[in-house]
């Protein structure tokens, strides 16, 4: 257990810091997703034929349809949030990104028949609230919100993942993981071959180090520590670890980049991260054990 929580912790961790990595990458938000996927799914394969594992055809083809279309979901996800980086502070486009959770509590009665609990629905309302103090609205207006809209662009269609990964039967993570870098790798190459000059493209040693940084470690590797630890962690206890990715974000914004934060801001992160981890808590479980002294 020790051992699978320190790959998650790792996974987040590691998750955090892909703004920072971005930020030193002088390409298109596409063609840095389109590598990513690209990469990512090389290093996943490659790591799957040391273990000699196989694919699963027929759950493959029983999936067909929600991996093609949540692999083209996760694909513009990343252009999305790579923009948001573009366009405003890691902190703030972190905190939009992780408007996911909220947009899946409120879409749950829709998909899965799921009702919205009281604690649900509070937290879902200060998780809201608090993106308007994160976004700045209060004191600039409408005005500026460009990455702003990014970030919740990039945590809707991260919702409709979740949710289509929800969907999937009988697929194994690994599986899904390793088709959906590739499905997204290969539906942004068009798209990348049609918006940027690739021979115009200028980029020193560091930046191209960068680029591998982002496909292999933010990607393959990440994703390898991630959804291998999830067989022996516990859904809530990785919801929680799931906010190290926000706080790490936020910390290098301020601390490393310089960014700045104003105390709106501030109040607005906090209130976003605290809901959303609330959110996931039993309080029932957790005020029974107080009871037994546990």
């Amino acid at each position: 257990m020790k051992k699978d929580k320190a790959k998650l912790i790792s996974a987040m961790t590691i998750f955090g810091t892909i703004g920072l990595v971005r930020k030193y990458i002088p390409c298109s938000s596409a063609l840095v997703s389109f590598v990513r996927g690209f990469i990512g799914a090389l290093f996943l394969l490659a790591l799957r034929r040391v273990k000699k594992e196989k694919f699963d055809t027929a759950a493959i083809k029983k999936n067909a349809l929600k991996l093609l279309t949540s692999g083209i979901a996760l694909g513009v996800n990343w252009i999305l949030l790579f923009e948001a980086y573009r366009y405003t502070t890691i902190s703030v486009a972190t905190i939009c990104y992780y408007m996911a959770p909220v947009f899946i509590i409120l879409t749950s009665p829709f998909f899965f028949r799921e009702r919205i609990t009281l604690q649900k629905g509070l937290c879902s309302a200060i998780a809201v609230c608090g993106m308007v103090f994160v976004s700045g609205v209060t004191q600039t207006g409408v005005s500026g919100l460009t990455g702003v809209f990014y970030g919740l662009g990039a945590a809707v269609l991260y919702a409709a993942v979740v949710t289509l990964n929800k969907k999937m039967v009988g697929l194994s993570a690994s599986d899904r993981t390793i088709l959906q870098l590739a499905i997204s790798a290969i539906a942004l190459l068009p798209y990348v071959l049609l918006t940027d000059d690739i021979s115009a493209l200028k980029m020193d040693a560091f930046s191209v180090l960068m680029l591998l940084v982002a496909g292999v470690v933010h990607t393959g590797i990440a994703y390898s520590l991630y959804f291998g630890s999830l067989r022996n962690v516990p859904a809530q206890t990785a919801a929680l670890f799931s906010y190290i990715d926000p706080t790490v974000a936020v910390l290098i914004s301020a601390l490393v980049l310089k960014e700045g934060i104003t105390a709106e801001a501030a109040v607005g992160v906090v209130m976003v991260i605290g809901a959303a981890m609330a959110s996931e808590i039993d309080f029932k479980k957790v005020k029974l054990k107080e009871k037994c002294g546990v």
